[in-house]
């Protein structure tokens, strides 16, 4: 008889544009990245996988997850999977064996928490991991030493034959870790389960060049052939990097933060929405970031913010992640006893506006051509991808079919 578990995933990404620079030291985290380096292209090429199955099922809803915190997990379970249930995680992660260790996979993901978790004034990337368990429960010594040595992951004891104050316990800590943007990742919990993996993540970036509240104007955002809505557009004409790709058919407009994160905000061509979902991969993506250049142009991007909740007991099966959710699991590296997995919950919060209101009186110095500068208008379905500059990590992916949607 298998005893149930639960992952959660907490998430959440607060983009806030606001004013202000401070040349700060980004490289406090003395680590060497070798590990980390191995694993930033599994990590990119789990995130486009998973945005395509996500996106096929998404029904015309906004998408935004984050691959990062779902990999952090996955590879979290791999410390307690023995057999198949392991063999499948590292198929699923794109893990080839001949090429990594398996230690250098959970180095890797140690180096990366290191490298990623900042906090500065306008810059704040904050990833952490807890481990619910079941009062009673021994976990082996091997396993808790792992997760907290490479994730240094937070282990609390947890009623869960009282659903209701355990779902409490759970939701308050990550509403906590959040600042209070994920207030319910758990509920309905089964008095059964044993323990919950959670991982949460949040963000907070300012542009290194704010867009003026003033410019925001109620404008058309045009969802699909029958659907047009009301968006506050921001506006700024300013020199920006950016791309046409006429293999795909897409503008490719990147936006830095302060500190090292940047976003790649995707626009397809009307009606090319569902090929650029189909041919995206890491490749495109570092395409774009070798080929977008700086140039003068009118920008328009609606304000918005959107969140998704997702089970990911059905997307991660599309990647071959199916026996750690069946009898046949073997969890037996966490307690030595027969556990399965009942499901694995991520929600995820995406916000992008302009600024706070001392970003009014900003000023651009540099000169701008009398021509015509080229429109980039954001004003129907796009992607917005958000990276960590420093190894190329896929942060966030977002797909913004309706600003207006919650």
């Amino acid at each position: 008889m298998n005893r149930i578990i639960h992952l959660s995933l907490a998430l959440i990404v607060f983009s806030l544009v606001s004013h202000g620079h401070h040349d700060v030291d980004h490289h406090h985290n003395h680590h060497d990245p070798k590990a980390a380096i191995k694993i930033q292209h599994n990590i990119d090429h789990f995130a486009i996988e998973l945005y395509k199955i996500l996106a096929a099922r998404s029904d015309g809803k906004n998408v935004v997850f984050s691959p990062c915190s779902i990999s952090i997990v996955l590879s979290v379970l791999l410390l307690g999977t023995n057999s198949n249930t392991h063999a499948e995680i590292l198929k699923g992660l794109d893990f080839n064996m001949t090429k990594i260790q398996e230690d250098e996979i959970h180095q890797g993901f140690h180096e990366l928490l290191h490298l990623l978790t900042h906090s500065e004034e306008d810059y704040k990337l904050d990833i952490g991991q807890a481990l619910f368990l079941k009062e009673g429960i021994q976990p082996l010594q091997t396993f808790l030493d792992k997760i907290k040595e490479f994730y240094e992951a937070e282990i609390q004891a947890t009623k869960f034959q009282d659903p209701k104050e355990a779902e409490k316990q759970i939701n308050d800590y990550i509403k906590e870790r959040t600042h209070g943007k994920i207030a319910e990742l758990v509920k309905d919990l089964n008095p059964e389960t044993v323990f919950i993996l959670t991982n949460y993540i949040f963000f907070r970036g300012h542009w290194e060049n704010p867009f003026n509240p003033e410019f925001t104007r109620e404008e058309d955002f045009f969802v699909d052939h029958n659907t047009t809505v009301k968006v506050q557009m921001m506006h700024r004409t300013d020199w920006f990097y950016y791309y046409f790709d006429s293999q795909l058919s897409c503008t490719v407009l990147q936006i830095d933060y302060n500190g090292t994160a940047t976003t790649f905000f995707v626009l397809p061509e009307a009606n090319n929405e569902k090929a650029l979902d189909a041919s995206l991969s890491v490749e495109t993506v570092n395409r774009w970031a070798e080929n977008v250049h700086r140039g003068i142009a009118e920008v328009y991007i609606p304000k918005f913010s959107i969140s998704a909740t997702y089970s990911l007991k059905e997307p991660l099966s599309q990647l071959g992640i199916t026996e750690i959710f069946t009898d046949r699991a073997d969890l037996t590296g966490v307690t030595g006893e027969p556990l399965k997995l009942s499901k694995i919950t991520h929600k995820a919060v995406l916000t992008v506006d302009e600024a706070g209101a001392e970003a009014a009186g900003a000023t651009a110095a540099e000169g701008v051509p009398l021509s015509l500068p080229p429109t980039i208008r954001l004003n129907q379905p796009f992607l917005c991808i958000v990276s960590e500059r420093t190894l190329n990590t896929i942060l966030f992916v977002a797909k913004i079919s309706d600003p207006t949607q919650p």
